[in-house]
């Protein structure tokens, strides 16, 4: 698809760049520049890890276990600086129970190359719809302390009061996903779509694959932001909003 020549590295520097210098209105302009910096180390990394780990199941699922590390990581810090962990339950919550009717149905065979590209699409969505929902949640929950106060005034538990205030904010966390798969083919022609048929795959065995491809990412997504929100509301990503409004065990694990 692409031609491997010397000017591919000045052509993604001049975009990296160009990018950086639009994004510097936007306060943006170093992590964009850092973003590429990285994405280049990293996919290098990956590219030779990958062809060692994909000759062992062991390796591949240790391999597995380090990227939903990173993204749990990846979201946490996003949501929470306090509690970054908390990131981890919704992402595993959307991830492995689509991961698991894949595998155990035969529909993904358990071989690291099937394994290894499924499960980064899953931990990836999942992350970023976390991270949304994460964010938009805590956010919502700050600047409308006032009505979970009054909320809580009528009666309303303290995770019923919350989740009244924050929960159709942050549910368009799922925006995404849903305007990717509803636009797929006629907007869109996702990554999958497109590898498999530069690879030689029939039209029509590219398109089933995509297809179960954005219906588990989908399903996946819906799973991690009601996830992240129940757990927001619940105050396992920490405190939100007026201090006043908690009770003393609002945080507490129990």
């Amino acid at each position: 698809m692409l031609t491997v020549t010397p000017a591919l590295p000045v052509v993604i520097a001049l975009l990296a760049l160009g990018g950086a210098a639009v994004a510097r209105s936007l306060g943006h302009a170093r992590a964009v520049l850092t973003a590429g910096l990285r994405a280049t180390l990293q996919l290098a990394a990956v590219s030779l890890i990958i062809a060692a780990v994909l000759k062992a199941l062991p390796w591949t699922v240790a391999f597995l276990l380090a990227m939903y590390a990173v993204a749990g990581l990846t979201a946490g810090r996003r949501v929470s600086r306090r509690r970054p962990w908390a990131a981890a339950i919704p992402i595993a919550a959307g991830t492995l129970p689509v991961l698991a009717l894949l595998t155990l149905t035969g529909v993904a065979p358990a071989q690291g190359v099937v394994l290894i590209p499924i499960t980064g699409i899953l931990l990836g969505g999942c992350l970023t719809a976390t991270a949304q929902a994460g964010r938009r949640a805590m956010d919502e929950l700050q600047t409308r302390h006032g009505e979970v106060e009054a909320a809580l005034a009528l009666g309303f538990p303290d995770r019923d009061a919350r989740m009244e205030v924050c929960r159709d904010r942050a549910a368009q966390a799922l925006l995404p996903a849903l305007d990717q798969t509803r636009t797929v083919g006629l907007v869109t022609l996702p990554g999958a779509f497109v590898g498999m048929l530069l690879g030689g795959a029939e039209p029509v065995q590219a398109g089933i694959v995509q297809l179960v491809v954005l219906v588990s990412l989908l399903a996946a997504e819906a799973v991690a932001v009601l996830v992240t929100i129940e757990l927001v509301c619940r105050g396992r990503f920490g405190r939100t909003g007026n201090p006043a409004s908690w009770s003393p065990d609002a945080a507490s694990p129990g």
